[in-house]
């Protein structure tokens, strides 16, 4: 079986519920990936941007779940920032089915397993 591949998911905390979704998708399909979450309920303090970008940096990608809850989340937007300075490919993934916000320099595919395979697949 080939190597599991280490996704990071970047998310507003409003979105905590979907996230939980993807991540029980994982565990409930043949999948080639497990997810890394760092969120939190608290300030976004230095050590917790540290041990986001230790985690990301062992990520060999990082899906972010876009809604309008992204527009207003610092701590996403800076997980995405952070994947960006690390070198790490970003794929955004709609978290609602009508809710199509654009995330700026975000491409993003519908919520859709093999959008999601697909993304992976190319990491």
């Amino acid at each position: 079986m080939a190597e599991k591949k280490v996704v990071f998911i970047a998310f507003a905390i409003e979105d905590e519920r979907q996230r939980d979704f993807l991540k029980g998708q994982s565990l409930n399909t043949k999948s080639p990936f497990e997810y890394i979450d760092m969120s939190v309920k608290k300030a976004y303090d230095s050590e917790w941007k540290e041990k986001v970008r230790t985690r990301i940096k062992r990520s060999d990608g990082v899906i972010a779940l876009v809604s309008k809850n992204s527009l207003t989340s610092s701590g996403q937007k800076w997980e995405i920032q952070c994947a960006r300075e690390e070198g790490k490919k970003v794929r955004g993934i709609w978290a609602y089915t009508d809710d199509r916000t654009n995330l700026e320099g975000v491409y993003t595919r519908v919520w859709t397993w093999d959008n999601i395979k697909e993304f992976i697949d190319s990491l």
